[in-house]
């Protein structure tokens, strides 16, 4: 453990160093522009199907207990605005989403890069574009089967805690929302570890991007926490950026999200570099 807390320190001085600020920055951009077209995108085709009402309500419920509260409120203002044109409304969103999804993949590929110190240009500018597309549609299946196991098991945990005995209710709830959190944590781990691996043209083990991924991981719910407390209890963004203020809270989200799992990287390249030290 303290030898993974001294790696972990240096790949922090070597996140600043690599100037990973400003590219959170950057894939903050991105994600921004991608976030929310692909949210309505997502209730929008779901409400198309017999069901849709309630898998859209199950997700509000799901992305109130993960997301800052001011992001929820303007997602939900979003969904709220009518379109008479909702195929059209799919098409230009899902363009729009993919768009800037390679975007962000592009920036955090170059951040990657920087954590391995890797030589600029080593995918051409085609290559390195398609290969963004693909990690867009990859890191979309592990995000979908949880969304999917997410919103059934709400109805899932109404159903074992009506016919749960009164003294085992609590104890059923509590291992259920366990069971619950571990998905979402796992999910996480799946992504940043598609994305370590796929990320540079390195293409370590999947066990060797792990560490990363789970500090980063980590860094990123208790981050998650505290900004939605910091946002709930104390900072009002709206007395600065009036109508602004819920977007630029997610701004903030996307911004922290991006940079740990930028220092995810920098944390693999450090185990990298040392693992090549010892050979």
């Amino acid at each position: 453990m303290r030898k993974f807390l001294r790696h972990f320190r240096k790949a922090v001085f070597l996140a600043l160093e690599h100037d990973v600020l400003n590219t959170a920055k950057a894939a903050a951009y991105s994600g921004m522009l991608m976030f929310f077209p692909a949210f309505i995108v997502l209730t929008a085709m779901i409400a198309k199907f017999p069901e849709g009402t309630t898998a859209v309500g199950e997700i509000r419920w799901v992305s109130g207990q993960i997301l800052p509260a001011d992001t929820v409120r303007l997602m939900l203002s979003s969904m709220h605005a009518r379109n008479a044109h909702p195929e059209r409304l799919i098409i230009s969103g899902t363009i729009l989403s993919i768009f800037a999804a390679i975007g962000l993949m592009l920036t955090l590929m170059e951040g990657f890069r920087r954590a391995y110190r890797l030589p600029r240009n080593e995918w051409g500018f085609w290559e390195s574009r398609w290969r963004a597309l693909f990690l867009v549609f990859l890191v979309l299946v592990p995000l979908a089967l949880a969304t999917i196991v997410l919103v059934f098991g709400r109805a899932i945990e109404l159903w074992m805690i009506f016919n749960a005995g009164h003294e085992l209710r609590t104890l059923v709830l509590f291992l259920w929302r366990l069971v619950r959190w571990s998905l979402a944590f796992g999910t996480s781990l799946a992504v940043l570890g598609a994305l370590y691996h796929f990320g540079t043209k390195r293409g370590e083990h999947w066990m060797r991007v792990m560490p990363g991924a789970i500090a980063a991981s980590i860094v990123w719910f208790g981050a998650t926490l505290a900004f939605g407390w910091y946002v709930t209890r104390i900072a009002d963004y709206t007395i600065f950026y009036g109508s602004f203020g819920a977007g630029i809270a997610t701004l903030v989200w996307l911004y922290i999200t991006s940079f740990t799992a930028l220092l995810g990287a920098e944390l693999n390249g450090v185990l990298f570099r040392e693992r090549k030290r010892q050979l």
